[in-house]
């Protein structure tokens, strides 16, 4: 029997035994289908039996025997369709022949027999492709005039013309109404799964859309400042007349620093803006641009101190991590300039077991800090750092010393120094 899948159903989707894997969430679990078909066979058994050897006349043991058979067909259906389907498919034929002539008209059928081969085809149509399920209507609507015509006791075919018709028609009733519930069903899943999708689309469209609007907000007011400040940098030294060669070199650097501040914030917008957008436009920022990044910081009047082990400059620092740690320094020295302008830090780097350690420690300030930013829109640079440090599983502590002054100290996992 044949037992590929429906049409219109895709070949990676089918399986051997031809069961229908359309559904791979089926609304009946397993458990569910062995209680259905459990049940039919439960109710067909004593009714073929019983009736089958009271009522049509057949042989006892003959009516046991079939009526188990055609049962544990039901079950068999499961997970065998073929060896089912010729189980149930005897035990008719059993039937037909044990029947004797004239025992009644429902003849090559008894009543119970006919009830549990719809029922058969019905659970065929439910379990199986649609193509499994007209395979075995046709071989079972076939099945009935064959025994009929190649009877073994000589009944002619008038005695079983009524259910060669009856039977073809109740099992087509069953069949269609078995598919067509099917087919809503998996119409309702598909709109089910429509709305689904469109409800993710409609939240990237949203996402995609803050991302946007964040990225124009950057643009019109950081980069349109540091666009500024640049171009003030730049022009300095024709604006002002007599400018010192010390206040000329200044204004260089920071004509060179806001470059490299509008380098990175295009850098961010392009990642904003598309999320397929290609973030390695220049190298990470790791532990080897911490000269840079200290001669930056000295050059805005604050004295570092950098203490770096050899085994730290040998370590294989993982990249994630060496760009957390750089990002923590950075920011460090940013608030040191903020808040403690002109204090002396130190910064501390060195090896424990698998963890880099690092820590920013500045002394207290020695002049009054002139605030850069508004009163209350301040305060997210540290839980930045939290961010970085929890994405590579660290730990992070700040806070004031007895001293006076702040300390900022990380501790991130890189595994195997070496």
């Amino acid at each position: 029997m044949t037992e590929s899948s429906g049409p219109g159903q895709q070949a990676s989707q089918s399986v051997p035994g031809g069961i229908d894997v359309r559904n791979r969430r089926p609304v009946l679990s397993w458990l569910l289908w062995w209680l259905v078909a459990g049940l039919l066979a439960l109710v067909a058994l004593p009714l073929n039996a019983a009736l089958g050897a009271l009522t049509f006349g057949v042989h006892p043991v003959a009516a046991v025997l079939a009526g188990i058979a055609q049962s544990a067909a039901l079950l068999l259906l499961l997970v065998r369709l073929r060896e089912a389907t010729a189980l149930q498919f005897l035990a008719v034929a059993v039937f037909a022949v044990a029947v004797p002539p004239g025992a009644g008209s429902t003849w090559p059928l008894t009543v119970p027999g006919l009830l549990t081969l719809m029922a058969h085809v019905g659970l065929v149509a439910a379990r199986y492709s649609q193509r499994a399920a007209l395979t075995t209507w046709w071989a079972s609507a076939l099945l009935v005039p064959a025994v009929v015509l190649f009877d073994p006791r000589g009944r002619s075919v008038a005695d079983g013309l009524l259910i060669m018709i009856l039977y073809p028609v109740l099992s087509a009733i069953v069949l269609g109404a078995v598919l067509m519930s099917r087919h809503w069903r998996d119409i309702r899943r598909e709109l089910a799964d429509a709305r689904r999708d469109v409800e993710v689309q409609q939240s990237q469209r949203a996402v995609a859309e803050e991302r946007t609007r964040i990225a124009r907000e950057l643009h019109d007011v950081v980069a349109h400042g540091m666009s500024v400040i640049h171009m003030q940098a730049t022009s300095a030294s024709y604006r002002i007349k007599n400018l010192n060669p010390e206040a000329e070199a200044e204004f260089v650097r920071i004509a060179a620093d806001a470059r490299s501040a509008m380098r990175e914030m295009r850098q961010l917008l392009s990642v904003l803006r598309a999320e397929d957008a290609d973030a390695e436009l220049a190298p990470v920022p790791d532990l080897g641009g911490l000269p840079d990044l200290v001669a930056s910081a000295k050059r805005a009047g604050l004295p570092v101190e950098v203490r770096q082990t050899d085994t730290v400059r040998a370590a294989a620092v993982p990249e994630r991590v060496a760009l957390a740690a750089y990002r923590i320094i950075q920011e460090s020295l940013s608030n040191v300039i903020r808040h403690a302008p002109g204090a002396r830090t130190l910064i501390d780097l060195g090896l424990e077991g698998g963890d880099l350690v690092l820590s920013v420690v500045n002394e207290a300030a020695l002049r009054p800090a002139e605030p850069m930013e508004t009163s209350g829109l301040t305060g997210h640079g540290l839980t930045g750092m939290r961010e970085r440090v929890r994405q590579v599983g660290g730990a992070l502590e700040t806070g004031t010393c007895d001293e006076g002054g702040y300390r900022v100290a990380a501790r991130l996992p890189i595994g195997d120094p070496q």
